[in-house]
């Protein structure tokens, strides 16, 4: 079955770095893309950015661009989303998730398996 497992979460203060993972299994991944997303306490869940497994293609939400990093090892089946620069604004909790579609976008309607979620907090 199709599963998707996130790591690499913590509290980490302004201005300092993380590198999120997300391990995949229980499909064939180059048919697939991989998003990551995240949701702060009463806030609707965010796109961060996404990656096409086959190719790389990669895309991100605005907020973190030029400070987020996604990309891939298919030996490993796993994604990794490196975090630089990280302020109070991107604490919440981050989750990983699969998408069918052949140009992802960064709709978590669009992703049809889910991982359980990291936390990342950033402060003092």
């Amino acid at each position: 079955q199709v599963q998707l497992m996130e790591s690499g979460g913590g509290l980490v203060q302004p201005g300092g770095s993380l590198t999120l993972s997300c391990v995949h299994s229980g499909f064939t991944f180059a048919d697939y893309s991989i998003g990551w997303f995240r949701q702060a306490p009463g806030k609707e869940r965010e796109g961060v950015s996404c990656i096409r497994l086959k190719d790389s293609y990669t895309d991100y939400g605005d907020s973190v661009k030029g400070r987020f990093t996604i990309s891939r090892d298919n030996a490993k089946r796993t994604v990794y989303l490196t975090m630089m620069n990280l302020t109070p604004e991107d604490t919440g909790v981050y989750y990983c998730a699969r998408s069918p579609l052949s140009v992802p976008i960064l709709h978590p309607n669009t992703y049809n398996y889910w991982g359980q979620g990291t936390q990342v907090t950033v402060g003092s």
